[in-house]
C-alpha cells in the first residue's frame, strides 16, 4: 500500500470503530438496554463533560472505586459521603442520604461501586446527591450498588 493510503486508513480506523460503538450504544440504549455506556474513557464521562462545562443538576449514572470514605454529614440530612474514582481517574464525591435510603453496609476503600444520583459541578470534580428514592415520587430516584445489592 502506498504510505499515503497507510495513513488515511490509520486515522480511520479510530473514528470508524468509535462510530461502531456509538450506534451499538444507540441501539442499546433504544431497545431500552438502559443508560448509555460510557464510550470514551470509563464510566463517569457524562461527569466528566459536566465537569468541564460547569453544568449542575443533571442526573448521572456512573460507577467506579471508592478511594475515601469520609465521616458523615450530621448537618440537617444526614449523608454517608465518599469519593470515587471513576475509569478515567477522575474523582466525585458522593453524598448519600441515609435519612432517606439505608447506609452502604461495610463501604471501604478499594470498593467496585455504581450510583445514579444528580450532579452538581464544584472545583474538586463535583458532587452527586440523590442517590435515594423521591419521598414525593415527583422524580426518579438514584441509587447507590455495592456487591449486587441497590441502596435507596
Amino acid at each position: 500500500m502506498f504510505p499515503v493510503m497507510q495513513r488515511s486508513l490509520a486515522k480511520r480506523s479510530p473514528l470508524l470503530a468509535l462510530g461502531l460503538m456509538a450506534l451499538l450504544a444507540g441501539y442499546n440504549w433504544l431497545s431500552g438496554g438502559g443508560a448509555l455506556p460510557d464510550l470514551f474513557g470509563g464510566a463517569g464521562s457524562q461527569i466528566e463533560a459536566l465537569y468541564a462545562s460547569g453544568e449542575s443538576g443533571v442526573v448521572v449514572e456512573a460507577a467506579g472505586e471508592v478511594v475515601a470514605t469520609l465521616r458523615d454529614d450530621n448537618e440537617g440530612s444526614r449523608h454517608q459521603r465518599f469519593i470515587v474514582r471513576l475509569g478515567s481517574g477522575h474523582t466525585v464525591l458522593v453524598s448519600h442520604n441515609i435519612d432517606l435510603a439505608p447506609r452502604v453496609d461495610r463501604l471501604a476503600k478499594g470498593d467496585r461501586v455504581a450510583f445514579r444520583g444528580q450532579y452538581e459541578w464544584n472545583d474538586r470534580g463535583g458532587v452527586v446527591h440523590w442517590t435515594h428514592h423521591d419521598p414525593q415520587g415527583r422524580r426518579p430516584g438514584g441509587w447507590v450498588e455495592l456487591d449486587g445489592r441497590r441502596y435507596r
